[in-house]
């Protein structure tokens, strides 16, 4: 019956999908009133509730006559990894995919006039999209397949999913942010059909688009974090091909965000910042492709599926219709370029968007040769974290530089002396503090370099807002709340700014400076480590509802005081031969002591035991980079709130 239920849901789904792109296109025509697409719309939104509530239902009530079910849920999992098993596979993934899908079609609809040909055009290149997934559910990813022969259990979720709760929460993220920007991408569609070569599109999908962006970056966060408590082998980032194919359109975004600035303000750019949302939504197809077709070995990626080729065959003619479409109608959008000099802001934003495209190039080269080598010759290759690395780095130096400069220059043009006059403070306090952390001992010229550039992009910050402050009539604690609420869209980006800043010491500290030990203890033995005395107390055993917990506890003091214990772990699951290690991480101002399990018997134990530096400041500057674009959307969202009621009153 749930089966049923929810096969039906994805039917209805896809029937609507049809409706709201026949009515949208005829919306867009003139020939009828956007009215008409409350009914397909909400039917996409109807369907896609009901299958991810009957999904939802069948792991609840283990109805293991599911083939889903039966694979991906047992009766001893716990309630918050059984619904998150709803998203945790293949087919389920897709369910939630076509879910949020409705959710941002009916926010869009909500925002229609009644004659608004640019969001009907919008709506029916999201029923498109909307068309193709539910056409998934529907035949290669069918959720509700059911089993001739039930099972009393299931095989339970894969022990990686449901070893820590950031699996409940990370992948929803990455969908917000990848989903999200379908609206940029249709709107944009929707104004090259029309030829306009306004600003319209843009102006309506600035939200949307970073609405995308705070979730994509929220989610590339919670899933270094969950590799990085999880996995046991002491990073949060290996270039695996699936984290980029997060990053790839995170990068393209980015540029996106900084390009429009350029557009609405001097109203240059239009025609790269169509190719940017292109580019963006094609690469978050890419990074479905790439997840979910079982092309690459990842602990991202699922099994081996029909869904693969249709990805591919959707993302090849998505690749050929968008740019197809923008070579016919580009010259009717894009402007000529009116830059008054390179040494202004515009030309900064420039440097900037060509800066993360040539990064989001070099990663996509690094992420898809191995597969298009395999492909065509069947040759075996991979591109390491070596390769990425010697490519990243100077080109996130010469990023923090365009980030730490854009800010404090003008448009049009800036005089060498108004430069001078800005830059000067933030020049100093950059340098003072950068000779006092050489004679600290830190030697790297690249980690020396980061610090600079990064407390000249903090310093900066500050003095413009203490400069905007003092020049304002009011106190200067009142002007300095009034202007962050004056103008969230710039100051949003700042806070972003600054934790960009915060995460590139992070990651040069923890990176350049890292300890490794490989230490064995027998029980009540102790060893030094960097500075620390590890004392191995003895193995703890305990069961928990859909695990068996094997760990070591070892007491951490630094000379004679106790810091506290830790108790890395190997987590056995019922339906994994091999245990899942789990480490445990005492964190601090200064530094993290992590340690992961190698062996455990009765003789004794084997860790690895790592050092890493001033992590908290990675951690701090990730979720500052998405507390930034939050604050821009919410401020934004309040200005326009506030601007219709002064309007009413006046009205």
């Amino acid at each position: 019956m749930i089966a049923a239920v929810g096969y039906a849901g994805i039917l209805v789904a896809g029937i609507s999908a049809i409706g709201l792109i026949v009515q949208g296109a005829r919306s867009f025509s003139g020939t009828i009133g956007t009215d008409r697409l409350r009914l397909p719309a909400w039917g996409i939104a109807v369907g896609a509730i009901v299958a991810m509530g009957s999904l939802e239902l069948a792991l609840l009530t283990d109805d293991f006559s599911i083939e889903y079910v039966a694979r991906n849920h047992s009766r001893d999992t716990p309630l918050v990894f059984t619904i998150a098993a709803g998203w945790a596979s293949l087919e389920g993934s897709i369910v939630l995919w076509g879910l949020v899908l409705s959710g941002f079609m009916i926010a869009v609809l909500r925002s229609l006039d009644e004659d608004d040909r640019s969001g009907s055009g919008a709506l029916a290149v999201m029923g498109l999209v909307a068309l193709f997934f539910f056409g998934l559910m529907a035949t290669a990813a069918n959720p509700f397949t059911t089993l001739d022969i039930v099972p009393f259990d299931g095989s339970g979720a894969n022990p990686l999913l449901q070893n820590h709760i950031l699996m409940a929460i990370h992948p929803p993220m990455l969908y917000l942010g990848y989903i999200g920007f379908t609206v940029p991408f249709a709107f944009a569609i929707s104004a090259l059909v029309a030829g306009d070569g306004s600003t319209s599109w843009l102006q309506r999908t600035r939200r949307w688009t970073l609405i995308a962006w705070t979730f994509l970056t929220l989610g590339i966060v919670l899933g270094a974090w969950w590799s990085y408590e999880v996995l046991g082998w002491g990073g949060y980032w290996a270039w695996d091909p699936v984290e980029n194919a997060s990053l790839l359109p995170w990068l393209t975004a980015t540029a996106f965000i900084h390009s429009s600035v350029v557009q609405r303000r001097r109203g240059m750019l239009q025609a790269w910042n169509m190719a940017l949302v292109i580019s963006t939504f094609a690469l978050t197809i890419l990074g479905t492709f790439l997840t979910r077709s079982g092309v690459v070995a990842s602990v991202h990626s699922f099994t081996q599926s029909a869904i693969g080729p249709a990805l591919m065959v959707f993302l090849v003619l998505i690749l050929i219709g968008s740019f197809g479409l923008f070579a016919l109608r580009a010259h009717l959008v894009a402007s000529p370029p009116r830059l008054d000099s390179l040494a202004s802001r515009e030309g900064l934003f420039l440097l900037n968007n060509l800066l993360l495209a040539v990064f989001a190039f070099v990663v996509l080269i690094g992420t898809i040769y191995p597969l298009v080598l395999e492909a065509f010759s069947g040759d075996r290759v991979s591109v390491g974290a070596p390769w990425f690395d010697r490519a990243a780095i100077p080109l996130s130096l010469v990023l923090l530089l365009a980030m730490g400069l854009g800010p404090l220059t003008p448009y049009r043009f800036a005089a060498p002396d108004l430069m001078w006059r800005r830059i000067r403070g933030p020049l100093q306090a950059a340098s003072i503090v950068s000779v006092g952390t050489v004679l600290a001992g830190v030697r790297p010229i690249t980690v020396v370099a980061t610090i600079w550039l990064s407390v000249f992009i903090v310093s900066g910050i500050a003095t413009l807002a203490h400069q905007r402050a003092r020049a304002a009539a009011a106190p200067y604690s009142k002007a300095l709340s009034s202007l962050f609420r004056a103008d969230p869209g710039f100051w949003g980006g700042m806070v972003s700014h600054v934790g960009v800043a915060l995460l590139a010491i992070g990651i040069a500290f923890s990176g350049s400076f890292v300890t490794r030990q490989t230490i064995a203890f027998e029980p009540g033995e102790s060893a030094l480590f960097d500075g620390y005395t590890l004392t191995y107390e003895g193995p703890t055993l305990r069961d928990e509802p859909n695990r068996r917990v094997i760990g070591a506890l070892f007491t951490i003091s630094r000379g004679d005081t106790v810091l506290g214990t830790l108790e890395p772990r190997l987590n056995q699951y019922p339906n994994q031969v091999q245990p899942i290690p789990t480490p445990s991480v005492r964190t601090g101002l200064r530094e993290d002591v992590y340690l992961s399990l190698v062996r455990i018997d009765s003789d004794g134990v084997t860790i690895d035991a790592f050092r890493f530096p001033l992590m908290w400041l990675l951690w701090s500057g990730a979720l500052l980079i998405v507390a930034g674009g939050g604050w821009s959307f919410a401020g934004r969202k309040r200005r326009r709130e506030l601007s219709a009621a002064k309007a009413s009153t006046v009205v």
